[in-house]
């Protein structure tokens, strides 16, 4: 019979894993609990969709004029503020989920995270239409993609892709599939490229860019954090 005590312990537990709270030590003891363990999943399960809840109730937040200035002078150097075609890609900086939010949305579509930590980012449309989310863990140069909302037009595809810190020019990560998530290990030299880059999804032709550069509108903005 189960203790009540022990119940209420779990539940605890359950909600600081599901806001990813865990030091890794303990975050690995959890997960070999929960892989034989129905209810403790039952109860990480609760806490996931009680927190997705919040995240209706969150208004987006629009970003400082300051950050447009600085992703534009990182893109473009000292070249005019606002350029045509497919790099006028500050347009679509827009509002972004909270912290708690995206570890929501990570958690429901991707997964428990793995051991170590790890790089989120959300990346989204200015009105939302197109939102992504991304996880990369640096120990095991991981990078998992998941798409929350939107897809690609009809005979057309989704790329992403990396304008490392201090770069000025992309870097494909690859062609999103057209189903809801995707996983793929980095090379080492691009693993180590990914804290506080700007990733970017843009409109590509079947098979992807085949310039190595995008060729089409860029939909969808966000950064990984510097880590």
């Amino acid at each position: 019979m189960t203790d009540a005590t022990d119940s209420d312990e779990d539940d605890v537990l359950a909600g600081e894993y599901a806001l990813g709270l865990m030091e890794s030590d303990a975050r690995a003891a959890f997960e070999t609990r929960l892989a034989r363990d129905p209810v403790l999943r039952g109860q990480v399960r609760a806490w996931q969709e009680r927190l997705a809840s919040l995240a209706a109730e969150v208004d987006p937040v629009a970003p400082p004029p300051r950050l447009k200035s600085a992703i534009e002078g990182r893109l473009f150097g000292n070249a005019p503020a606002t350029r045509p075609g497919r790099w006028s890609w500050t347009r679509f900086l827009g509002g972004a989920l909270t912290a708690i939010a995206l570890v929501v949305a990570l958690l429901l579509w991707i997964g428990p995270p793995a051991p170590g930590p790890a790089l989120t980012a959300e990346v989204a449309a200015e009105d939302r239409s197109l939102v992504y989310a991304v996880r990369f863990e640096p120990a095991q140069g991981r990078l998992e993609v998941a798409r929350i909302d939107g897809a690609p037009a009809e005979g057309r595809v989704h790329e992403l892709w990396l304008i490392a810190e201090g770069a000025s020019a992309p870097v494909s990560l690859g062609v999103l599939p057209g189903g809801d998530r995707m996983s793929l290990a980095l090379p080492e030299t691009l693993a180590a490229a990914m804290a506080g880059g700007t990733l970017a999804v843009s409109d590509e032709p079947p098979g992807g860019s085949p310039t190595g550069q995008p060729t089409g509108a860029v939909l969808a903005l966000g950064t990984l954090p510097a880590g």
